[in-house]
Parts: structure tokens; sequence; C-alpha cells
């Protein structure tokens, strides 16, 4: 097509516009606007649809509970103690921690250096009736450990209610 053909006082009867169409079929072009929506999420923020991105880092959090306590475990690879803050307010437990890693790789025709920076922060409520001057934490292997100890309070009022049958 001839650049003259675009100008539109010259399109006449005989000629089509020239518009450039989508494909006819309604869910090709519903996928094609999905896909677009989801490219421009992604390039709008540090998010990567196959990359790691600490900024979206969320340790892993398991919460246990027995007669005696309640244990808080958390998965933090690649941090140390030194990257942790644990703290015990109002009865809120805050995790809270920044990874800064950095890979310097070097070979015979090419050298590779990648930073990875990010900060996490998790609130866990915990239920009231905590000795909170026996609270344990201790960090082995990328695994924080939290043991929470109740008070006798606390263990008295746990009442144990039988599921019936009908």
């Amino acid at each position: 097509m001839a650049i003259r053909d675009l100008v539109p006082w010259k399109w006449g009867n005989e000629k089509q516009v020239p518009v450039r169409r989508e494909n006819d079929n309604p869910m090709v072009a519903l996928q094609h606007n999905i896909d677009r929506l989801f490219d421009d999420f992604f390039r709008g923020t540090s998010l990567t649809p196959f990359g790691e991105s600490w900024s979206g880092f969320t340790p892993r959090i398991d919460v246990t509970e027995n007669d005696q306590a309640y244990m808080v475990s958390a998965e933090l690879p690649g941090l140390d103690e030194n990257d942790v803050q644990v703290s015990l307010a109002n009865n809120i437990l805050t995790i809270s921690g920044e990874k800064k890693e950095e890979k310097e790789d070097k070979g015979q025709n090419y050298y590779r250096l990648e930073r990875a920076y990010g900060s996490f922060q998790r609130n866990i409520p915990l239920p009231p009736g905590l000795k909170t001057d026996q609270v344990d934490a201790t960090f082995k292997k990328g695994v924080l450990t939290i043991l929470l100890p109740k008070a006798a309070e606390a263990r008295r009022q746990a009442k144990r209610i039988p599921a019936k049958t009908r």
C-alpha cells in the first residue's frame, strides 16, 4: 500500500478504508486484551512473572500450639540472625527483616553481578495470656523458631469440648 492511499480524501467510493482489524473472533480478542493487561501490570512493577523478586518476598510461617506454649517458625533462607528483628506488643508478634544479597560470577569471557534487596514484615496476632518475659527465639539454618509460653490462667481457660455423634 502506498502512503498516498492512507490520505482520507483519496479514499473514494471504490477503495476501502485502511483499518487494522483485530481478530474477528471475540474470544481471541479477549485473550489478547488479557495478555496485554498482564504485560502492562508486570512492566510497571518490580515483579517479574518468571524471575525472583524480593519486593514480593513473604516468608512462610507455621504456628502450632500445645498445652504449654505457642510455637512460631518462619523460613528465612539466605538470612542470618542479624538480618531479622522479632518483637511482641499488644499480643501481636512481629517478624521483620531485610535481605541484601550480591552474587558475583566471573568466567573466562564473562562477568556477572546480581544484586537483590528487599524487606518483609509479618504480624501474627496471638491470644492473651502469654508469659511475655519468657519468650524465646532461636535461629538455625535459615529457620527462626519462637517459643511463646502460656500463662497458667490461659492454660486453665482451655476447655475440651467433646464432639457428639448423632
